[in-house]
């Protein structure tokens, strides 16, 4: 970290050019009247797999895998489809049995369907058809193991039958095979997986009701079963027992099928559908089945889906747009009337859609899950068995959102398939790549396998599927946790430490949140940052201490913050500036409550201010405030207790750089407050702002994050975009220059 009196440097900020070649800033910003550059519509270079699914839906049941890789399900359970042992509905979220790891799920009628992180498939609940996959025909209401596969990387489900992509294209498929959704299968149905003949190449797979699809790398798409309504898409009605080619349709990278129709998303953003339109779910304003593609009119699309007889689809401005059967609320418009057009759902924010027989599901940016529709099992999993005509929130279930993070001068991102990547600064080992030489763009760290980072000063945190935490970069202090005090250019697991949810790196210290709801510390000590009662480092883990029922964690420079399920927050270390909150200056070796502060939902700490969202989307902050970064107006140097940031609303995730702050708002717009000394603020100007502005030219964001002095940000197409101090190449655009507006990071 720099410290307060040498604040960086900067060489001349007021001509900058080119944004991905389409624009020119001059000058700090905008001229009065001059409309914000937009960004333009980039695809990560990455690309090719489809992200994990993270959502599913059977007919009246809803599964979700939780970023610390455990399953959790609700709504009817009379198969045992939700995983928890019992034949007993639950209208609230219940974790799956005897699975951790897990990276996607896919869910049919009555059974579910879960991919661990090492490639093994594992199946619970129905199982006439075979749908299991473990050579019986046995139902079970906990997870049995897919037999005869491994190395799968993605999962589709039908009504009763189950896809598989393996890593080198081939295509795998089990159960129900009555409409040849098997492919060249002579018996009408497998109990045991067995290869789809003539396909290669595959990068995706997706199950309609008794048919199935998959993507291959060349942007086409190849379909084989049930065709009585044409949703092969191959001009007929034919029945397919193997792949046929869909016609007049190239350059997809997104595919969805519903019980009888598909919809596809291509890389210009325009979504195509055919197949079964009775109810208007193709979206072309008629009620006419569809045996080729023909075009929704609906554009600048970043992701869509298919349910059994509606369609969804969220914009790149975040908002959520449906169409089809509406006669059980799925629509979510608020009303009960079908549509054969799209029509705006009234949610923003959406990043992950699911849509099942009567009811839909969306994951928000910040991790939550809202629902809406038909509810008489409790599929919506609010609670209660109400239906609702526009979303309600998934009771207390969040599946967490940690996928980009940033140190003193490096970044680091988790991609969707669980690879770490990083960039900037690697004098001491912190990008994790074995070589101490700095990268422009970012490199891979080769760990696999993760579902979460965080970067502290200078070094850097990852939680693995598997639960375990590892770490790597500097070691003063014993802030990777391996027992030693040597710095580390290659990923060391963290000693004795299994059973994580969630990891935050501090300055010199770590944290980390088990899933029992303890708080876990190692590192500097000498504020009492962690919380076990003394000022001696650690260099193993120690459990912070009177703190139970956590469910997020913060840390700071030298301070640490804790969220409780009650909605409360606890914080403990370094108060010289009024950081824990607690209405003094006074070091705190033990966690303390904050003063009047109740309902939060998320927490984060800067290098010397804290920050709390809290449910109704406010943001509050406490702390150090020299440079406007408490967001209130003030001019105050310190706060000792909660402000509320002005004129601030709808946001749904938090960042904190030392001396700065982000709030994403449910829009996918980013604001920013405090020090911009380096353009951090993204606002195009090198002003300090007490209150916040927004960030240029960005939208559709989905997380963010603050360094010391720049920040990232993560889009809905999956690109990442950084601002600010750029001495050390942490921007990844391939130079050292500062930005004052977004810039993409190269090769994310």
């Amino acid at each position: 970290m720099r410290d307060r009196q040498s604040l960086g440097s900067w060489a001349g900020c007021l001509m900058w050019a080119v944004l991905l070649g389409a624009w020119l800033v001059a000058g700090c910003g905008p001229g009065p009247g001059v409309e914000e550059p937009a960004l333009g519509r980039v695809r990560s270079p990455l690309g090719g797999r489809s992200s994990a699914a993270r959502l599913a839906l059977g007919q009246y049941h809803s599964v979700g895998v939780h970023s610390d890789g455990t399953v959790w399900a609700w709504g009817f359970n009379r198969q045992g489809q939700l995983g928890d042992g019992t034949l007993v509905d639950s209208p609230t979220p219940v974790r799956v049995t005897n699975l951790s790891g897990v990276v996607s799920v896919a869910s049919g009628d009555y059974h579910s369907l879960g991919l661990s992180s090492d490639g093994t498939v594992w199946a619970w609940g129905d199982n006439t058809a075979g749908q299991l996959g473990n050579g019986t025909a046995s139902a079970s209401p906990v997870p049995v193991r897919v037999q005869n596969l491994s190395g799968v990387v993605s999962l589709g489900s039908g009504f009763s039958h189950g896809l598989a992509l393996r890593s080198d294209g081939t295509v795998w498929a089990w159960g129900d095979n009555r409409y040849n959704q098997l492919g060249n299968v002579g018996a009408t149905r497998s109990n045991l997986p067995v290869q789809v003949p003539g396909l290669s190449g595959v990068i995706a797979v997706v199950a309609g009701g008794y048919y199935s699809l998959a993507l291959r790398s060349d942007g086409t798409v190849w379909a084989w079963g049930d065709n009585r309504y044409g949703q092969l898409g191959d001009g007929t009605t034919t029945q397919r027992a193997v792949p046929v080619q869909v016609l007049n349709l190239s350059g997809v990278m997104n595919l969805s099928a519903g019980s009888f129709h598909t919809v596809a998303l291509r890389s210009d953003g325009s979504v195509w559908a055919w197949g079964f339109n009775a109810y208007g779910q193709l979206g072309d304003g008629t009620t006419t089945s569809r045996f080729q593609p023909v075009q929704v009119g609906l554009s600048d699309v970043l992701t869509l889906v298919a349910g059994n007889y509606h369609s969804l689809a969220v914009r790149s401005d975040g908002a959520v747009w449906a169409w089809g059967d509406n006669r059980y609320r799925q629509l979510g418009d608020g009303t009960t009337t079908s549509s054969r057009v799209p029509v705006q759902s009234g949610l923003s924010g959406g990043v992950t859609l699911v849509a099942g027989y009567k009811h839909s599901l969306v994951l928000r940016s910040d991790g939550t899950v809202w629902s809406w529709g038909d509810n008489v099992f409790g599929q919506l999993g609010d609670g209660t068995f109400n239906p609702r005509s526009s979303a309600v929130k998934v009771s207390w279930l969040s599946l967490g959102r940690a996928d980009v993070s940033s140190g003193q001068l490096h970044s680091v991102v988790l991609d969707s398939n669980g690879a770490v990547w990083a960039w900037g600064d690697n004098y001491s080992g912190q990008l994790g790549n074995g070589t101490g030489l700095d990268s422009l763009v970012a490199a891979p760290v080769g760990l696999g396998g993760s579902v979460a980072v965080s970067a502290g000063f200078k070094h850097t945190l990852v939680l693995k599927a598997d639960t375990t935490v590892w770490a790597w970069g500097v070691n003063e202090h014993g802030q990777l946790g391996d027992g030693t005090l040597t710095d580390r250019t290659r990923p060391v697991q963290v000693a004795g430490l299994s059973g994580v949810s969630a990891v935050s790196a501090g300055s010199y210290h770590s944290l980390a949140l088990r899933s029992n709801g303890t708080v876990w510390a190692w590192g500097f000590n000498r504020y009492g940052q962690l919380g076990d009662g003394t000022n001696t480092d650690r260099l193993q883990p120690v459990q912070v201490a009177g703190l139970s029922g956590v469910v997020a964690v913060a840390a700071g420079d030298s301070h640490s913050l804790a969220l409780r399920s009650d909605g409360t927050v606890w914080a403990w270390g370094y108060n010289f500036d009024g950081q824990i909150g607690d209405g003094s200056y006074s070091w705190r070796f033990l966690p303390v409550q904050v003063v009047g502060l109740s309902g939060v939902v998320s927490v984060s700490a800067g290098g010397y201010h804290s920050l709390a969202l809290r449910s109704d989307g406010t943001v509050w902050t406490w702390g150090y405030n020299g440079s406007g970064q408490l967001g209130d107006g003030s001019t105050a140097i310190n706060k000792p207790a909660p402000v509320q940031v002005a004129g601030l609303s709808g946001v749904v995730s938090l960042g904190s750089g030392n001396y700065h702050s982000l709030g994403l708002r449910s829009d996918g717009t980013v604001w920013a407050w405090g020090f911009n000394f380096d353009g951090q603020l993204g606002d195009g100007s090198l002003l300090n702002r007490s209150t916040p502005v927004r960030v240029s030219g960005l939208s559709g964001v989905v997380s963010v994050v603050a360094g010391d002095y720049h920040s990232l940000a993560r889009r809905s197409d999956g690109t990442v975009w950084a601002w600010g101090y750029n001495g050390e190449g942490q921007l990844g655009d391939g130079t050292r220059n500062d930005t004052l507006v977004p810039v993409w990071v190269l090769g994310i």
